[in-house]
């Protein structure tokens, strides 16, 4: 019987095996490596998120804001006040159609006084006195900034301001016993303001001269129930 040869050099063959299979083994039982991740810098921590919902949206020749917040401010008053805007900014907006009293007696600069403006307001607002008006004019500012204070609201503008002092025109809605209403229908329809300033086609298209015969409406209501100054 012819044997074949057995073959040169196996013994190196199996020990270069059993050195793979082992190094194997161990590479196996290592935790996997982490790729350290970057650091944020200080200027990437701060950064706000983009959000679609601060830019204002467009309803007809209005710009829209949604969420807005009431901004303290010395001259916050029952119709002009100043807002925080969602995108981050702030400015001083006064309501359409309506003017509520001054809510305190003032001497400026130069000898000036609101003295005069108080007296038209307390004669178109029934004849009551001046320091009614004034009575007045503090019912309607507490009652527009807590309102406004007390939860977001919307507002509505064209950035219109007639008088070039920074204090802009717009629509304030608020949500009030459960519906969405117009600021300036409140305070009409509790006898704090007197339907006057400039009028606007609301920004869902009705005509500013409906909505004016609406204030008037509410204003009659208001004095033949005798609420606040149609009541004095």
């Amino acid at each position: 019987m012819i044997r074949k040869p057995k073959p040169k050099n196996s013994w190196l063959t199996i020990l270069l095996i059993i050195t793979a299979v082992g190094i194997w083994g161990y590479n196996q039982a290592q935790p996997s490596a982490k790729i350290p991740q970057k650091s944020p810098t200080s200027a990437e921590t701060k950064k706000p998120a983009a959000s679609s919902s601060k830019q204002p949206e467009t309803l007809g020749a209005y710009e829209v804001y949604r969420r807005c917040t009431l901004a303290e401010a010395r001259n916050n008053d029952g119709d002009s006040f100043m807002v925080n805007l969602p995108n981050g900014k702030k400015a001083e907006f006064r309501l359409y159609f309506v003017d509520t009293p001054e809510s305190a007696f003032k001497s400026y600069a130069g000898g000036d006084t609101n003295h005069s403006r108080i007296r038209q307001q307390a004669a178109e607002m029934g004849g009551i006195t001046p320091e009614q008006a004034v009575q007045i004019g503090k019912m309607g500012k507490a009652f527009t900034l807590g309102l406004l204070a007390s939860r977001p609201f919307d507002l509505y503008t064209r950035w219109d301001s007639p008088f070039d002092d920074n204090r802009f025109h717009a629509f304030i809605e608020v949500q009030q016993d459960r519906k969405l209403r117009w600021i300036e229908e409140l305070l009409v329809e509790r006898g704090l303001a007197r339907i006057k300033t400039k009028p606007a086609d609301l920004p869902d298209g009705t005509p500013a001269s409906k909505q004016l015969q609406h204030l008037k409406d509410l204003e009659r209501t208001a004095k033949r129930a005798e609420i606040g100054a149609w009541g004095l």
